[in-house]
């Protein structure tokens, strides 16, 4: 990297600010200087600084850019305090949108996906952003993907990647799994056909044996919402597997409340349960059959929603393990086969979803947990207990605390009958990989009848999708299709093969991309080794929404390469932060069919780049996002007007102000220590507010005699410096105008000076007989005779007193001088 140059352009500076003549040459300069190009071997403590990257959907929104541009301002922030800051950026590039695209306008997925990454590489240089280009990837390009089949291959030796007969949602028409999110109101995305739920062999991720290890977060900074929907995700619930006999055979229900066994009084089973066309008697066939057709049709998400509970009676009952009652056998979509057994015992006095359940179809609610000093609830209670309270209608077990104070003893006796055994499950499921579609990774295996399947040998990737293939109308896979790319050989015999015709979940490819900007050409690897002492990714940014799946995802993945002795890491990122949302102006999220969009090229036509980084830096808090407001980014256009006038205006109207250098380089050193402080807790808005503020007491320093000594000169150059991070592109022409060397951005962060940003002195409003008539400053130290003696000095305050008798005087340390008069 070399310290960048004047660009040669010999035009006069505007005597008005104008963001259009210098933001494209700045940003043609810097990249010419090559002045963010990262060095590892450049002096400074390695500072790793990345946002999640975008999918090229061939625009930038303002969400975008309000994902960016502040993360930007604190790495740009980092290094001018003497970190090496790597800032890399590529693009999340495969994924359902560019093969809807591709079936849409009969164009090839890989031609509309890098159009869309051209166009977005260009808005993001016009944002101003300090992102190293050289290291851009995408992840379908082929010498990206290459590294996820060799992935998958290392997951499948060590039995962490396998396939299994598991539920899908399944489009009939399509002919193809869809993931949770291509279901639209039970409906297939792509042809509005209902969805089904299937049976069918997929391949999965182990993901679930490092379920433990994913609910430590000792070695991450996490905000405290990430980590709980995180835990809430992997659902860890200690308990107690209980048998109930039915007629067609023992079932085992999971319970973490084993002190209510007593208040089972029906049993549930999730739609897809084994056991469900068993249980169901003749008379209740056609309605159960209805009911699992119609529970097929939701996803698991939608199953879980609240609302009113459905359900439907398999005319069985199940024997209570303890009691000997007959339960009556329900299937209801509330309960997931993929949780637990897919079986619960339902105890409707003590939870929610079974009382709900209860109420619905006046099924019986059986008190067994009663909260101390409370009375018994009764054949009809308003609402379920859920607390821990004392045990009762429990036999053996009445007046033992409930909850997990006698949850252990209950378990031990319970065992010891045969009737239950203790028992830790989990919510999370592994991960299901693999998608009939075309555009992702192909799976590297191969299936020959002789050999069976076969992973496809390491120096044959990457196995790479064919090129020029028709999507069909029903827009089925084109590798199902393909019989030339599809028809091999067996690595193993060498007789006649088969590809595996799926693809990889697009999760896997953000999984560990943040690995991959180290060395995105290495081939010796998914990353050089050599360049570990990068790790981990110091400051991670991007929205919540990915909190279960993405940051989950990449979480599992590095743990799974530091067990390969890829990386000694337990974690992805040391530390994470999230964004808010930038909503419409009407405060709904913005959308096409709202008409509420806002267009963020448009903007930077109008005030320029540096305009739109203040504005949304400034519009809210940055971990809240906010409404936009049309009329609210004026105001930083007008604020960057005024810099540009405090640099560049040589006369400022208005009356001479008594203004000290002390004064001003309180204001100045003040203000240099809250940017800093606030750069760390990335508060953007108030760092803006402070600038701000700072830009008012220079204007009116400007009227006094501070103007033009060596006091302004430093508070220029220390404002110029703050200004920096912020609005990129005005900062360094300032600089360049100010005939300093190098870049701005290269420049070191000002230091505080401690004393100078710390006031001796305190401004005091004094009244007259209760009415603020002045101000003075004096000393924090002042009796209350020189507090008394500069008030009656005041112009203003001498004239309110002029031809009266003071009655009182009144002097509140710090405070308030008041002075009572007749």
């Amino acid at each position: 990297m070399t310290e960048p140059t004047k660009p040669n352009i010999q035009e006069p500076r505007a005597e008005r600010y104008n963001p259009h003549a210098i933001e494209g040459k700045w940003q043609e300069q810097w990249e010419k200087d090559g002045l963010y190009t990262f060095n590892e071997d450049a002096p400074g403590e390695k500072y790793y600084a990345l946002t999640m990257f975008p999918y090229p959907s061939g625009n930038l929104h303002i969400g975008h850019w309000y994902a960016n541009v502040a993360p930007d301002a604190r790495a740009r922030w980092m290094r001018m305090r003497g970190f090496n800051v790597l800032f890399p950026m590529g693009f999340d590039a495969f994924g359902l949108p560019a093969e809807n695209a591709a079936i849409k306008n009969n164009i090839d997925p890989a031609i509309w996906t890098y159009k869309s990454i051209e166009y977005m590489t260009g808005q993001f240089r016009r944002m101003g952003t300090m992102i190293d280009w050289s290291r851009q990837f995408a992840t379908s390009d082929p010498e990206y993907y290459r590294w996820n089949q060799w992935f998958f291959i290392e997951f499948y030796k060590r039995g962490l990647a396998y396939k299994k007969d598991g539920l899908v949602n399944w489009c009939p028409k399509d002919q193809t799994v869809l993931a949770n999110e291509q279901v639209v109101n039970g409906a297939c995305e792509r042809c509005g056909t209902p969805v089904e739920r299937r049976n069918l062999n997929q391949w999965y991720l182990r993901i679930t044996d490092y379920a433990d290890e994913l609910l430590d977060f000792t070695h991450t900074d996490m905000p405290d919402k990430v980590r709980l929907m995180q835990t809430n995700w992997i659902g860890k619930s200690v308990g107690a597997e209980v048998t109930f006999d039915t007629p067609a055979g023992p079932e085992t229900v999971f319970t973490t409340r084993p002190d209510t066994l007593m208040g089972a009084t029906f049993m549930v089973l999730a739609p897809e349960h084994a056991k469900v066309a068993a249980l169901t008697t003749p008379e209740q066939r056609g309605a159960v059959e209805a009911y699992v057709k119609a529970a097929g049709r939701k996803t698991d998400v939608e199953r879980q929603q609240e609302g009113e509970k459905t359900g439907v009676f398999t005319g069985s009952f199940a024997t209570h393990p303890i009691s000997g009652h007959q339960v009556p056998i329900w299937v209801a979509d509330y309960v997931l086969a993929t949780y637990g057994s897919g079986s619960i015992m339902a105890v409707p006095a003590h939870d929610e979803r079974d009382f709900a359940f209860a109420r619905a179809f006046d099924l019986p609610i059986q008190e067994v947990i009663r909260a101390q000093g409370a009375e018994p609830l009764g054949d009809h209670p308003e609402a379920p207990y859920s607390g821990e309270g004392l045990i009762v209608n429990s036999g053996e077990f009445d007046g033992m605390p409930g909850g997990k104070a006698s949850i252990a003893a209950i378990v031990e006796k319970l065992e010891a009958q045969g009737i239950a055994k203790a028992k830790t499950t989990y919510r999370l499921r592994d991960w299901l990989f693999a998608r009939q579609r075309y555009w992702g990774t192909p799976v590297p295996f191969i299936h020959c009848q002789k050999c069976g399947m076969q992973p496809v040998p390491y120096d044959q990737l990457p196995v790479e999708l064919p090129k020029n293939v028709e999507f069909t109308p029903t827009g089925q896979s084109p590798l199902k299709l393909d019989r030339e790319w599809q028809n091999t050989t067996c690595p193993n015999c060498g007789g006649p093969a088969e590809r595996d015709t799926d693809t990889m979940d697009t999760f896997v490819d953000s999984s560990w991309y943040m690995y991959r900007y180290l060395s995105p050409h290495y081939d010796g690897g998914p990353f050089d080794p050599g360049k570990a002492k990068l790790l981990p990714v110091d400051l991670y940014t991007g929205g919540i929404e990915h909190a279960i799946l993405h940051l989950l995802y990449s979480r599992f993945w590095t743990k799974v390469m530091r067990d390969m002795g890829l990386t000694t890491q337990h974690e992805p990122f040391a530390m994470l932060r999230n964004q808010g949302m930038i909503l419409g102006e009407d405060g709904e999220k913005m959308s096409k069919s709202r008409g509420n969009v806002i267009d963020p090229d448009n903007l930077v036509r109008e005030y320029g780049a540096d305009t739109v980084r203040t504005f949304l830096m400034f519009i809210a808090p940055w971990e809240l996002g906010g409404p936009w407001d049309s009329q609210g980014i004026n105001g930083p256009a007008k604020w960057l007007g005024r810099v540009w006038n405090l640099y560049f205006e040589d006369k400022v109207s208005g009356p001479e102000e008594k203004i000290t250098e002390a004064d001003v380089r309180f204001a100045v050193h003040s203000a240099l220590k809250k940017v800093g402080d606030d750069f760390e807790r990335m508060s953007f808005n108030t760092i803006i507010s402070t600038l701000m503020e700072l830009t008012n007491a220079l204007v009116k320093a400007k009227r006094s005699p501070v103007y033009g000594t060596p006091v302004w000169d430093e508070a220029l150059d220390i404002f110029n410096r703050m200004l920096a991070p912020i609005a990129p592109h005005i900062a360094e022409e300032i600089w360049q105008e100010r005939g300093q060397a190098g870049s701005v951005h290269t420049a070191q962060w000002p230091q505080v000076d401690e004393a100078a940003a710390v006031r001796d002195t305190v401004t005091i409003g004094v009244q007259v007989s209760g009415k603020v008539r002045g101000e003075v400053s004096i000393s924090k130290t002042a009796t209350q005779e020189e507090a008394l003696a500069a008030a009656r000095a005041n112009e203003e305050v001498a004239k309110h007193l002029e031809g009266k008798t003071v009655v009182k005087e009144i002097y509140v340390p710090g405070r308030i001088i008041n002075i009572v008069a007749k």
